[in-house]
């Protein structure tokens, strides 16, 4: 299973990025935009995700991928069970995330 490790082990190569935590919740952020947190028992992680894509990823891997809860809807975001997904998937994830978040210029910086 990934694990907090695994992740920081991604963000500690990307440029801005910073952990925090936050209601006992280990979070990942550029500046104030988060762009991965995990939940309280480190089994689920959320991460930034385009809202459009989100619907066909959670249908074509219901056993990788989760929507967040109502809430949480109008947010980029969805929902990855940390069991079901390779260190290669998770650092796709996290990148992608992370790209989000930062000027285009220095997202293209990192591959």
């Amino acid at each position: 299973m990934i694990t907090v490790d695994d992740v920081r082990r991604t963000t500690a190569t990307l440029p801005r990025s910073s952990e925090a935590v936050v209601r006992d919740s280990i979070r990942f952020r550029v500046g104030r935009l988060v762009y991965a947190a995990f939940s309280r028992d480190e089994t689920v992680m959320g991460v930034a995700f385009p809202k459009e894509e989100r619907a066909a990823m959670v249908a074509a891997e219901p056993d990788k991928f989760a929507l967040p809860r109502q809430s949480e809807m109008r947010f980029n975001w969805i929902l990855v069970r940390l069991d079901a997904i390779s260190y290669t998937e998770l650092r796709e994830l996290v990148i992608d995330g992370w790209r989000m978040c930062v000027p285009k210029s220095v997202g293209a910086t990192v591959s």
